[in-house]
């Protein structure tokens, strides 16, 4: 028989998903009642529980049990030093809705820190809506420094790099990557790398202190294609190679193993390597991202995830 502390509890937790989907997810009430199952006067009496509880902040501010079981468990499952899971919203499992403000809690937990701190950061559209959500802040103590090349094959500026929009935000000293993600060839990749500014930037990203990387995957409708990175007969050849997901342009198999195809030999991001002490969060969510997701944990390629409920769940699966 359920306690009273049981009880008030479950209407806290509903409270907190009906306040999600309204403030986060922009939900009507009507949607919420339909999406919780709830009549439309109990969807508006949650929803106002959960402002007069101060759970509602500019971030979901409450543990729901359901997302910290999860976090518990594939912290376990995969050996992760952090683990944050959002709730999903029932009608869109698949939306990433949620990740950038938790992800931007734990960027801004980083830039808090007195001491100096080197942070390192990939691109991508969640990493970018996670910059969107960070308050302004003085920061001159940080270094901040991308991962990946900035230029498109065009040579024109990425759409999604991080590096400078963030470093306006925070003041901190900021290293950009004046790469191509991909060099045409290995000799350039070397030619490349051999810049000072450029070996500069890979030594600090060796020492970083933290990381924030997207996860991509292959297949349809693949990051790396849509954002012309790839053409259709490198997606295919790296299918057939096995490949899953890619992060920073490294593109990985099912274990997490970096693949050993042509297209890696010419990547010109960041090695990926990991400081067992240092967090390396991947931030990624979706039915199509879950391979992905996997090998990268498997690989040891991330060790801290920030996804949603919908996810973590097929995550836990065998």
């Amino acid at each position: 028989m359920a306690t009273k502390n049981d009880m008030e509890s479950q209407r806290l937790d509903d409270a907190a998903r009906a306040g999600w989907l309204y403030y986060v997810a922009g939900n009507t009430q009507d949607e919420i009642a339909i999406k919780l199952g709830v009549s439309r006067q109990s969807a508006q009496r949650l929803v106002s529980l959960a402002t007069k509880s101060r759970l509602i902040k500019v971030r979901l501010d409450h543990p729901i049990a359901r997302c910290m079981e999860l976090a518990h468990r594939l912290t376990e499952k995969y050996g992760l030093l952090n683990c944050e899971i959002v709730p999903s919203d029932p009608g869109a499992p698949d939306s990433t809705l949620g990740l950038s403000q938790s992800g931007a809690g734990y960027i801004e937990q980083q830039l808090r820190a007195k001491e100096p701190k080197i942070l390192t950061f990939g691109t991508g559209r969640v990493l970018r809506a996670c910059v969107a959500q960070i308050s302004t802040m003085d920061c001159p103590q940080h270094r901040i420094v991308s991962l990946v090349g900035n230029m498109m094959p065009d040579g024109s500026a990425s759409a999604y790099n991080v590096i400078n929009r963030l470093a306006d935000k925070v003041k901190a000293v900021h290293y950009p990557m004046p790469l191509p993600v991909i060099a045409s060839s290995i000799e350039e990749l070397k030619m490349l790398h051999e810049q000072k500014p450029i070996k500069s930037n890979l030594e600090l990203a060796r020492r970083a202190d933290a990381a924030f990387v997207g996860i991509g995957h292959l297949g349809d409708h693949a990051p790396m294609y849509e954002d012309g990175f790839l053409d259709a007969s490198d997606v295919e050849s790296l299918l057939r190679a096995g490949a899953v997901g890619e992060i920073v342009g490294w593109v990985f198999d099912e274990k997490g193993s970096i693949l050993k195809h042509p297209l890696n030999a010419r990547v010109a991001s960041a090695p990926l390597t990991i400081n067992p002490e240092n967090p390396v969060f991947g931030l990624a969510a979706g039915q199509s991202k879950i391979a992905a997701i996997r090998g990268a944990m498997l690989g040891n390629l991330i060790n801290s995830l920030i996804t949603n409920e919908y996810t973590a769940e097929r995550l836990l699966q065998s």
